[in-house]
């Protein structure tokens, strides 16, 4: 693998399981709207992409039931949801050596921005990463490509010495559309056939492989 100075890492399914928020956010947002999920595995797919297209492609929302969909969402992610999460096993010790090796982190997420900060601090990562970039809360800035130009515009990286890490196609097709390498890994929410299809320039199946490939 190619030596990178610049990682940007995606932050649900990449950095922390934010399974159980998420889906209790989308429940909570969906029953306004009198919608019952029979199953929690019915929501994974809304882990990674933006909110507003997730509510608008799942369930047929118009525009303005998707903006009070994602306000509901919000009502409780703001309070409970951004708390229900955990990082995934090896990630500090992964954060660590990075840095040791001289590393540039940076977090490049479709979780809003405001968010993002406040769940990094608690879970005391924060300190790892030079810039921290999500989605706004109006959603001028949603798209995982329009993330990821946002960081290379703001840091002044060109982007054949960046890779971008995720779980999701999302997150390999939004590298691709600035000519970035990529990493999809396997621990996450993702296929291997997803992020195959979305043509990933690495796959890794976990934490340990991760940190032994980027070193």
């Amino acid at each position: 693998m190619k030596n990178y100075q610049n990682i940007l890492f995606d932050l649900d399914g990449t950095l922390i399981d934010s399974k159980e928020g998420i889906v209790n956010s989308v429940k909570y947002a969906l029953s306004h709207f009198s919608i019952t999920v029979e199953k929690d595995e019915e929501i994974y797919k809304f882990i990674g992409p933006p909110l507003r297209k997730s509510f608008s492609r799942y369930y047929g929302f118009n525009e303005n039931d998707t903006e009070l969909a994602v306000a509901k969402y919000r009502e409780y992610f703001s309070k409970e949801g951004m708390f229900q999460n955990a990082l995934y096993k090896g990630i500090p010790e992964l954060l660590e050596s990075l840095i040791n090796a001289k590393k540039n982190l940076i977090i490049a997420t479709s979780k809003a921005e405001i968010y993002t900060k406040q769940i990094l601090e608690n879970l005391k990562i924060d300190k790892y990463f030079s810039f921290i970039c999500g989605s706004t809360l109006d959603g001028s800035r949603s798209t995982k490509g329009q993330i990821i130009q946002y960081i290379l515009k703001a840091n002044n990286l060109l982007c054949d010495n960046c890779v971008m890490i995720g779980d999701k196609s999302h997150d390999i097709l939004g590298a691709r559309e600035s000519n970035m390498d990529s990493i999809g890994v396997l621990y996450g929410y993702g296929s291997y056939e997803e992020l195959k299809q979305a043509n990933a320039t690495y796959i890794i199946k976990d934490v340990k492989e991760l940190q032994l490939k980027l070193q």
